[in-house]
């Protein structure tokens, strides 16, 4: 598969209601001197995912020019959990924890598209913005309906354990 191929696979949903990213090739250019893709790029792939999730929801690239309404993150928190190299593929799954009036929560995980093992997850906190402020503000009717049908369509998954994680130092019982 060509880097413009793997762009062209249309997201999808999952059986399990898992929204399904296109696959993303992980590019040359990504890869640092380790020999594995640079934590920046993780950020990137998860950011790539939800691009196509938002595209889905009628709240990607075209929205801002449209409706000069965008949608701005306020918060990621990214866990490594395997290392990815040059030339491997990976798959973005996000589910939607919640979301209200002007907010939306999700958390991805980040697949190798073929062998399916969990390369990282993503975890974000995305406002609404009204870009003639810019100032946060509630979401259009028809957007709030859309992520309505996104959670009842979710509403199944159970909240992932990872989700909601904190950054500690673990110590030893004294």
């Amino acid at each position: 598969m060509t880097d413009s191929e793997s762009r062209n696979t249309a997201p999808r949903f999952a059986e399990d209601g898992w929204f399904l990213s296109r696959p993303i090739r992980v590019l040359s250019e990504w890869i640092d001197y380790n020999g594995h893709m640079n934590m920046a790029y993780y950020n990137r792939v998860c950011d790539l995912g939800v691009d196509d999730l938002f595209g889905h929801l009628g709240i990607g690239a075209d929205y801002r020019e449209s409706r000069n309404l965008s949608i701005y993150t306020a918060e990621f928190h990214t866990r490594f959990i395997r290392e990815v190299k040059e030339g491997e593929t990976l798959i973005v799954a996000t589910q939607m924890i919640d979301h209200d009036e002007k907010r939306v929560h999700l958390f991805q995980e980040v697949r190798h598209a073929s062998e399916g093992w969990l390369a990282a997850t993503g975890e974000g906190l995305n406002l609404h913005v009204d870009m003639t402020g810019p100032k946060v503000a509630p979401f259009p009717d028809d957007i709030r309906a859309a992520l309505d049908q996104l959670a009842s369509r979710q509403s199944a998954l159970p909240q992932p354990a990872a989700a909601g994680g904190a950054i500690r130092v673990k110590r030893a019982a004294r």
